[in-house]
């Protein structure tokens, strides 16, 4: 009970700043499970299953007030999802220390970017929606897919910029197109496919998962209405944090 009870506020946390900022919930969820006893590849699909609930949990809360557009949304699947497949299969076989160093150089440099660029995200001005710089940003997600399937810890966060700097969304539409189609369906792909290559954690599940619901809807209500400007913030401490973390193990 009182191990149910842990995992419960640990993934409530974990996933209402995640919800909040666009991404991030690998940096406190996935090294705890690991820290709880379970092996990486046990802890990593674990940590996948329950992540598809906060994207559940974020989108009940955005689609009642969010306008989101149908045929983006569809891209961003087409894009990344293919990338979520490669990286679910060939993370278990590569050493992933090299990885993370890098992804937490590249993940620390979004947050410095985004502190050093003040209007990035505060307004809403589409762009590359037509012909080959929208394929290009195309390539871009399908990239980040990978990353996603192979590697947890922030990689929502790099969806969440790639729309606002690529795309010219704002930082609250970034983050929802962010939550739901990442969280649902591009952590619902790497858990499906993790799953049939490692064994999660089931006994852990129905805490981390009602944490996730919970967490996901708290995070998106409080970045509705905070708006752009703190969302930012929230963003650019998540990537900073992640990133040192990622690099310094």
């Amino acid at each position: 009970m009182f191990e149910q009870i842990g995992l419960f506020f640990i993934s409530l946390i974990a996933n209402a700043f995640s919800a909040f900022s666009g991404g991030g919930a690998g940096l406190i969820q996935l090294p705890v499970l690991i820290f709880l006893g379970l092996p990486f590849a046990t802890a990593l699909a674990t940590h996948k299953i329950a992540a598809v609930a906060l994207g559940f949990g974020a989108t009940i809360r955005h689609l009642k007030e969010s306008s989101l557009e149908r045929r983006f949304a569809l891209f961003i699947l087409a894009c990344g999802l293919p990338g979520v497949f490669l990286g679910a299969n060939i993370i278990l076989s590569i050493p992933g220390r090299y990885a993370e160093i890098s992804l937490g150089v590249l993940t620390l440099s979004l947050g410095v970017y985004s502190i050093f660029k003040p209007s990035l995200g505060q307004q809403h001005q589409l762009k590359n929606q037509v012909g080959v710089r929208r394929w290009l940003g195309g390539l871009g997600l399908f990239g980040i897919g990978v990353l996603n399937g192979s590697l947890t810890s922030g990689t929502g966060l790099f969806v969440t910029l790639w729309l606002i700097q690529w795309f010219g969304l704002d930082y609250k539409r970034a983050v929802a197109y962010t939550l739901i189609l990442v969280g649902v369906f591009w952590n619902g792909a790497g858990a499906i496919t993790l799953s049939f290559l490692a064994e999660a954690q089931y006994t852990w599940l129905p805490a981390l998962i009602l944490g996730s619901i919970f967490g996901g809807y708290a995070g998106a209500h409080w970045s509705i209405k905070k708006g752009n400007q703190w969302i930012k913030r929230g963003f650019e401490i998540v990537t900073i944090l992640i990133g040192l973390k990622l690099m310094l193990g």
